[in-house]
């Protein structure tokens, strides 16, 4: 890990159990990386990952043990300085580390203070929720002695504990005016950004660096984001657009929308899966609840607008889709529901009729051939859920340990409808865009169906 010349080395220490692995994980976006519980103790040596700016590594952060007897540490130091030559804070702990103690009792410490005084800077991690003790004012004491930069982090401020303004007022008396509030498991949605523009004051010669790095972390914001929704609009756009063959025999019916939900089901939960992998989360971290699709939330629609217009029927001077619709299934099935007078007279208004795709169409629907689509509040469903996910991700941090669980919104879908948004509305008109179906066909036209969903970011629930 010290294999990287040049390279800005920063130790995380504090306090044991306070974050500090939680804090690597988010900001290095690995979950793996060493091992969180809630228990004291939990690192026992050194770790360190790798920030890297546009593929070079440019930072080295250090995971450190946590320091478990400061008191009796700083009661030893003291006794150093009084045995002789005035010694300053880096050579006082130089001499302890030169000591025997150094490997005996306070060995856990006395490789963190090893390590701090072979960084340029250190991140000092302080759990909020805790109150202010003596023995984290003897720490901060014994930390400052070693003459780096250190910037402290209040972690866990999103909690309903947290003590953030009582642990600002002991940092300002300890002269460290400059801290940064970072939840590791729920940060701020620009929190890297604050960290890196923030260390960057207490470090000024490395200020290039790390501001490559917040902007690095801002372009990396925004292109997940719109991967992220990519990836709903490409779901989106394969519901809209499926059909499923069918027929009107009550057995078959029932054959069909079962496989179509299955489809369904299936085609969101590899979304699920890409999203999670898109912000390196794994399956487990997600509370995986099917589509409540068991109440008859697919529709039959062979007589939609768009389909209309891409058979070639053309509707005008008042005359509805639903009319032509029952006037050329009476022509095909030689009735005389509507008249021949008023299908002449409609034409003769301003409505061009178009029968040969529709026709053929139409008497398959006579016949009994029908195709299963996803209904509207069921697409405003998946929507919704899926816009919910992409926002939990975007505010999680890689240390939390509770699932993700997206709340369950479907009574408010239905007692307030939103409109489907035009890309969708097309879809429904070209079964070709559908990756689930057998007609599938993918071209220009589908991906600027898909290209349109994502600029007007139709996951906004206001929208």
């Amino acid at each position: 890990m010290n294999n990287h010349p040049g390279a800005l080395q920063v130790a995380v220490v504090g306090h044991t159990n306070t974050g500090k692995t939680s804090l690597l994980r988010t900001l290095t976006r690995d979950v793996n990386f060493g091992e969180v519980a809630d228990a004291p103790g939990t690192t026992k040596q050194v770790q360190g990952a790798q920030v890297k700016l546009e593929g070079t590594s440019v930072m080295l952060l250090f995971d450190t043990p946590g320091i478990e007897d400061s008191m009796g540490l700083l009661d030893y130091l003291e006794q150093l300085a009084g045995s002789g030559d005035r010694l300053d804070g880096p050579e006082r702990l130089r001499l302890f580390l030169q000591g025997p103690e150094a490997s005996g009792r306070y060995e856990q410490e006395a490789s963190v203070l090893r390590k701090l005084l072979g960084c340029q800077a250190g991140l000092y991690v302080i759990d909020v929720r805790e109150p202010v003790l003596a023995k984290h004012k003897d720490e901060l004491v014994i930390l400052a002695s070693c003459g780096r930069p250190l910037l402290p982090i209040l972690n866990f401020v999103a909690s309903t504990a947290s003590r953030v303004t009582q642990w600002r007022d002991t940092l300002s008396r300890l002269g460290l005016h400059i801290c940064v509030e970072f939840d590791s498991v729920s940060p701020p949605l620009d929190g890297e950004e604050t960290l890196y523009r923030t260390l960057s004051i207490v470090l000024p010669s490395h200020q290039s660096v790390l501001s490559g790095l917040q902007l690095q972390s801002t372009k990396q914001k925004v292109a997940r984001r719109d991967a992220g929704l990519t990836l709903i609009a490409g779901l989106l756009i394969d519901l809209a657009a499926l059909r499923t063959p069918s027929s009107t025999v009550p057995e078959l019916l029932e054959q069909a929308i079962v496989l179509q939900q299955a489809l369904v089901r299936q085609r969101e939960q590899a979304c699920v899966q890409a999203l999670l992998a898109l912000f390196q989360f794994s399956p487990d971290d997600y509370l995986s609840q099917p589509l409540p699709l068991s109440e008859g939330s697919l529709s039959v629609d062979l007589f939609n607008p768009e389909a209309l217009k891409d058979l070639g029927v053309h509707t005008g001077g008042g005359l509805g889709v639903g009319m032509i619709a029952g006037a050329v299934a009476d022509v095909l099935s030689a009735g005389l529901t509507l008249g021949t007078g008023m299908l002449i007279g409609a034409a003769a208004g301003g409505a061009a009729l178009g029968v040969g795709k529709f026709g053929t169409l139409m008497l398959s629907h006579i016949r009994g051939f029908r195709e299963l689509t996803v209904a509207d509040e069921i697409l405003q469903f998946v929507r919704l859920r899926q816009g919910q996910l992409l926002e939990a991700l975007e505010r999680r941090g890689h240390a939390s340990v509770e699932k993700i669980e997206v709340a369950e919104k479907t009574a408010a879908i239905k007692s307030a409808p939103i409109a489907l948004p035009k890309s969708l509305l097309s879809a429904r008109a070209h079964p070709e865009w559908s990756t689930l179906g057998d007609r599938f066909q993918d071209g220009p036209a589908r991906q600027k169906a898909i290209l349109a969903l994502v600029e007007e970011d139709v996951l906004k629930a206001d929208e």
